[in-house]
C-alpha cells in the first residue's frame, strides 16, 4: 500500500489544503485527524489483535471507514507525518492516568521537530488527550483547544510526563522517554493491549472524538458530550440508540451484526 496524500486529506477533511511541514500544518494534521476519524476499540472489545500493517491500518481507518486505537490511529498519523515532510521520531509511552508512575510501554506518540523545536504529538490518546501538539520546550502550562496541558520532568523515572489540568489539579496522562522503538515494540504493544488481563480495551467499549463542537465520548453506555464549560451525559438505554450513536454521532461505517455483538457485551 502506498500512502496516498490527497485520499488521507480528504478523509480527515482538509481537501485541496496545501500542506506545509511547519507548526502550524502540524497541528492542523492532529486536529483534522482527532476530528474525523475516532479513537474506538470495537474490534479488540469483540476479541481481535489489531493488524498494524500499513495497508491494514489504512483500509480499516481511512477507505474503511472505522476507527482504532493508539496504535493503529499514530501508524497511520506517521504515515502521514513522512508523507507531508515532518521530521517525526515515534516513542511508546508508559500511560499513567492520575496514577504516580506508568504502566508498560505500550501506548504509541511522536516527537515532532520542527524549525529545531520538539512538539508531542499524538492522535491517539482518546478522551483526554490534547487535540493539537504539545510544545515539549517549556514546562509552563499551555492552552490548546480550551484546555490546559503541560509537559514536566519525572525526576524518579525520567521520563516526560503529559499533564492535564483537572479543575486544579494537575491529572498525568502518560509518561515518554526517548528510548529508541523498533518494530517489534509495536507489536509486542499491541498485545498486551489487546490482550492482557490488566487493560481496559478487551473489557470496555471506549471511543472519542474531538471536533470544533466539542470532545464526545462513550464509555460502555455512558456517553459525554463537553462543549466548552457545559457538559452532557446520557446512558444508552437500547441497541438501537447505540446504532444511532456510531453511525451518526462517530461517523463509523459499522454493520448491524457488530452492533448487535458490541451490545451484547455493554448491554
Amino acid at each position: 500500500m502506498t500512502f496516498d496524500k490527497d485520499t488521507y486529506l480528504a478523509r480527515i477533511g482538509l481537501a485541496d489544503i496545501d500542506m506545509r511541514p511547519d507548526a502550524e500544518g502540524l497541528a492542523r494534521l492532529q486536529a483534522a485527524q482527532i476530528g474525523t476519524i475516532p479513537f474506538e476499540n470495537i474490534d479488540v472489545l469483540l476479541g481481535t489483535v489489531p493488524d498494524l500493517d500499513p495497508g491494514a491500518v489504512w483500509r480499516k481507518t481511512v477507505t474503511g471507514g472505522r476507527g482504532g486505537y493508539c496504535l493503529e490511529l499514530n501508524r497511520l498519523f506517521g504515515e502521514a507525518l513522512a508523507a507531508f515532510g515532518f521530521a517525526a521520531t515515534p516513542v511508546l509511552g508508559r500511560v499513567r492516568m492520575g496514577a504516580p508512575s506508568g504502566g508498560p510501554r505500550a501506548h504509541h506518540a511522536f516527537v515532532v521537530t520542527v524549525d529545531g523545536r520538539e512538539w508531542l504529538a499524538d492522535t491517539g490518546f482518546g478522551g483526554p488527550g490534547p487535540r493539537r501538539p504539545v510544545d515539549l520546550s517549556t514546562e509552563a502550562p499551555q492552552s490548546i483547544a480550551g484546555e490546559r496541558f503541560r509537559v514536566v520532568r519525572d525526576a524518579a523515572s525520567g521520563e516526560q510526563v503529559l499533564q492535564r489540568l483537572n479543575g486544579e489539579a494537575w491529572f498525568p496522562l502518560y509518561g515518554i522517554d526517548r528510548v529508541p522503538v523498533a518494530p517489534p515494540d509495536y507489536l509486542a504493544a499491541n498485545v498486551v493491549c489487546a490482550r492482557w488481563e490488566a487493560s481496559p480495551f478487551p473489557q470496555h467499549l471506549m471511543m472519542t472524538v474531538g471536533r470544533d463542537d466539542g470532545r464526545l465520548s462513550l464509555f460502555n453506555r455512558d456517553v459525554r458530550h463537553v462543549r466548552g464549560d457545559r457538559m452532557e451525559e446520557r446512558t444508552l438505554a437500547s441497541e438501537a440508540e447505540l446504532a444511532n450513536l456510531l453511525v451518526d454521532s462517530f461517523g463509523l461505517n459499522v454493520d448491524a451484526s457488530t452492533i448487535a455483538r458490541v451490545w451484547a457485551k455493554i448491554g
